[in-house]
């Protein structure tokens, strides 16, 4: 339940809202707009400038990027960071473990700072070994440089105790449940209700779209693959990804809002392939809208999606687990879909996950 009196808070480190690229830009709005909703004054630090200064009650500071693959975030939150201390809010989150080394200016200037410090980032394969080390600098920063840190998976909680010694708070990420009845851009991608598979995410190395489309390929059947998604800095990957002949692979890029909704509450099943992180948004989402789901067996997708979905190893592994759902009889299909639900209703609440920040913060703010 909500705890009485407005808070002050600051919200750095995202590309921003609304959510246009991927998961911490949908913590970012979610967390953010139903902190509004309680009577606090929330705001954004963001990237992309907005028509308006404020988004569904959430104050927007636009700061502009520069774009390079390996400063943006950093410079952009450093930037965000002075402009921070010189608007100081009472209590200030921060996103990504990158940017811990910035997060003691905010404190110094009498802020506590939470620091959610996601997954092992320093693991993904698009990082060359200069950016790799930063992170790997950044996770043992994240130890002592904000007043606390924050971890969305077990797995990653256990991480930084067993390597580091050190404690952390553990918040789930959080998603809607229910299926959506519209089917807008259903139709406008020449797609089927519960005709498709679905797989969402970032298109680099580490989520594996290609090993996604190839299996798929090797599968004999007349539903369609949706691969949704886009990166910057990518570009080679990306080109391999869509280098296919196959007319039931669907590419249309990034699909946002409603659309993304639609696709997710509509699939025959979802396919989950990330390597790298701890929970990852889209799966959570995936099950929140009653999807059968296929995830690569990892620590961090198992700890979301085990006992409700289906796990696979490699390439081979996912072609023989989309062969067995194509044969399974509907009945038990339905039980694994009315599984993942459950989970997420039991377990990711979006309500519970600003419960716990709003407690974190006045507990910060009571030291």
């Amino acid at each position: 339940m909500p705890h009485s009196g407005s808070l002050r808070i600051a919200l750095l480190g995202t590309r921003g809202i609304p959510a246009r690229y991927g998961g911490f830009e949908t913590f970012a709005e979610e967390l953010s707009t139903r902190l509004v909703q309680r009577g606090h004054e929330v705001t954004v630090y963001c990237r992309d400038e907005h028509e308006q200064p404020l988004y569904r009650g959430v104050h927007l500071c636009h700061i502009p990027p520069i774009r390079h693959k390996y400063l943006e975030t950093l410079v952009h939150t450093f930037v965000s960071t002075i402009h921070l201390v010189r608007h100081p809010q009472q209590v200030a989150l921060y996103c990504n473990g990158a940017n811990a080394i910035f997060t003691p200016l905010a404190r110094l200037a009498g802020m506590p700072v939470a620091l959610n410090v996601d997954g092992l980032e320093r693991k993904r394969k698009k990082w060359n070994a200069l950016a790799r080390a930063w992170y790997l600098m950044s996770e043992a920063l994240s130890t002592f440089c904000p007043t606390e840190i924050v971890t969305d998976a077990v797995q990653i909680r256990e991480y930084y105790r067993s390597h580091y010694g050190a404690d952390s708070t553990f918040i789930s990420y959080g998603a809607p449940t229910g299926r959506v009845e519209t089917d807008a851009v259903l139709q406008q991608l020449d797609l089927e209700r519960r005709r498709y598979f679905l797989y969402v995410t970032r298109f680099e190395p580490e989520n594996n779209p290609l090993m996604v489309r190839r299996a798929f390929e090797q599968v004999k059947t007349d539903l369609k693959l949706a691969l949704i998604g886009d990166a910057p800095y990518a570009a080679d990957y990306i080109r391999q990804v869509r280098d296919t002949c196959d007319p039931r692979v669907v590419l249309p890029g990034t699909v946002f809002g409603e659309g993304y909704h639609e696709l997710q509450s509509h699939s025959f099943a979802y396919i989950h392939a990330t390597e790298v992180g701890g929970t990852h948004p889209a799966l959570i989402e995936a099950m929140g809208r009653g999807a059968l789901v296929l995830y690569l067996m990892t620590p961090e997708n198992h700890e979301v999606a085990g006992g409700a979905g289906l796990p696979f190893h490699n390439e081979a592994e996912l072609s023989g687990r989309i062969s067995e759902v194509l044969r399974m009889p509907e009945e038990e299909r339905e039980r694994l879909r009315a599984a993942s639900l459950k989970r997420v209703q039991e377990r990711y609440s979006w309500d519970a996950v600003t419960d716990a920040y709003e407690e974190l913060f006045r507990r910060l703010l009571a030291q």
